[in-house]
C-alpha cells in the first residue's frame, strides 16, 4: 500500500531554503488561480445583474478557471509540483510522494492565497460580495460530496498521470494543460449541481470572506476523499505493480 511510504519529516525541512520556496510558489499561484476564477464568476455576476447562470456563462466561468489553473500549475511546477490545491498535496501525500510537514506548510500557504486573492477581488470591486459554493436547489448534499469525491478524483489522478509518476516521459511538458482541461471539463459537468470546486482553498477563500459556511463542509471532505482515492489508487496499481518505476524523493517532486 502507498500508505506505506508514509513520512513525517524531518523539522529542519520546514526552514529548508527549497520548502520556503515551494511554499511561496504555492501562495502565489494559488493567489492568482482563485483571483482569476472567483474573478469570472463575480463578473458574471455584474454583467447579469446577478442572473442565474447561463449556458455561455458557464463555459465562459469552465474556460477562466482551465486557463488559470494551466498557468498556475506551469509557473509552480518546477519548484513546489505545482499543486495549487490541498487536495491534490493530501493525493501526494497518501501516495507517498510528500512528506506530511510539507503538505501541512503548503496547506497554510494555499488557503492563504485563496483567502488574500478573495480580498484582493473584494478591495478592487469596491465590496462585491465573493460567491461561495453551494449546492444546487434540489440536491442532497450525499449527491454533492459524490460530485465533488468523483470530480476531483478525475483531477487528481491526471496529476498523478501527468505530473508525478516518475515514467511520465514527454507526457510531463503537457500536464499543465492537462490539469487545466480537466478542470474546466468538471466545472461544464458538475458546476450546475455541486459548483464544482475540487479543491478546499478555492471554496475557502471566498466562504470565509462572504461569511457563507452553508454545505461548506461538503468541499472539504469530497475533494480530500477523491484526492486521496486518486493517491492510493495510481501508486498501488499504476506504480508500485511495475517494478520499473522509481518513487520520487521530496526533492524531486
Amino acid at each position: 500500500m502507498p500508505l506505506g511510504r508514509f513520512a513525517l519529516g524531518r523539522a529542519e525541512e520546514a526552514t529548508d531554503r527549497n520548502t520556503l520556496r515551494a511554499v511561496i510558489a504555492e501562495f502565489l499561484s494559488t493567489l492568482i488561480f482563485v483571483f482569476a476564477g472567483e474573478g469570472a464568476v463575480m463578473a458574471f455576476g455584474k454583467l447579469t445583474g446577478g442572473a442565474d447562470i447561463t449556458p455561455s456563462g458557464l463555459v465562459a466561468i469552465a474556460l477562466a478557471h482551465g486557463i488559470a489553473l494551466f498557468v498556475a500549475v506551469a509557473i509552480a511546477a518546477n519548484i513546489s509540483g505545482g499543486h495549487v490545491n490541498p487536495a491534490v498535496t493530501f493525493g501526494a501525500l497518501v501516495g507517498g510522494n510528500i512528506t506530511l510537514l510539507r503538505a501541512f506548510l503548503y496547506w497554510i500557504a494555499q488557503l492563504l492565497g485563496a483567502v488574500i486573492a478573495c480580498l484582493l477581488l473584494r478591495f478592487t470591486t469596491g465590496g462585491l460580495r465573493t460567491g461561495a459554493f453551494r449546492v444546487a436547489h434540489g440536491l442532497g448534499d450525499g449527491n454533492a460530496v459524490v460530485f465533488e469525491i468523483v470530480m476531483t478524483f478525475g483531477l487528481v489522478y491526471t496529476v498523478y498521470a501527468t505530473a508525478i509518476d516518475p515514467k511520465r516521459g514527454e507526457l510531463g511538458t503537457i500536464a499543465p494543460i492537462a490539469i487545466g482541461f480537466i478542470v474546466a471539463a468538471n466545472i461544464l459537468a458538475g458546476g450546475p449541481f455541486s459548483g464544482a470546486s475540487m479543491n478546499p482553498a478555492r471554496a475557502f477563500g471566498p466562504a470565509l470572506v462572504s461569511w457563507a459556511w452553508r454545505h461548506h463542509w461538503i468541499y472539504w471532505v469530497g475533494p480530500f476523499v477523491g484526492g486521496g482515492l486518486a493517491g492510493i489508487i495510481y501508486e498501488s496499481l499504476m506504480v508500485r505493480s511495475d517494478p520499473t518505476h522509481q518513487p520520487l524523493t521530496t526533492e524531486d517532486y
